[in-house]
């Protein structure tokens, strides 16, 4: 049926859940799982010739975002090889998680996307935007969304 799963992930509990179930699906059907990771850019702040508190170089930037990639996919790739499921995994560095979640998707000819959703909904969900919500309304295939 679904022979290559898409799996976004921020790292949080609830994405580690997805990605474990979404582990689990592979398996049961011999797919393989494709994980995304979707850093924002480094991009330092200067104010009026003076730096903020706590500011990092674009180079210092560059490696938190590396570490944080390597543990976030870092996560997918040991639950795959527990499962013996082929993985790939793909780091983007966007402004627009959803945008790549989807592009993504379509470069690696994804047929499934397994996402979790903190469920923001009310105002703040209007308001903020919800990176499940755009997903769930510009994909080609289907979406699996997990709480």
């Amino acid at each position: 049926m679904f022979k290559n799963i898409l799996i976004p992930t921020d790292g949080s509990p609830l994405a580690e859940k997805a990605v474990k179930q979404g582990v689990a699906l592979a398996k049961s059907l011999g797919a393989k799982v494709t994980a995304v990771y979707a850093a924002p850019p480094a991009t330092p702040i200067v104010y009026r010739n003076h730096l903020p508190a706590g500011y990092t170089t674009p180079r210092e930037h560059e490696k938190i975002i590396e570490r944080t990639t390597a543990k976030h996919l870092g996560f997918v790739e040991r639950e795959a090889k527990k499962a013996k499921v082929r993985f790939e995994g793909v780091h983007l560095t966007t402004d627009f998680a959803e945008d790549a979640i989807l592009k993504v998707a379509q470069q690696k000819k994804c047929d499934l996307i397994v996402i979790s959703t903190h469920g923001e909904g009310g105002l703040r969900g209007f308001f903020l935007g919800s990176v499940t919500q755009k997903v769930l309304a510009k994909a080609k295939v289907p979406v699996m969304v997990l709480r």
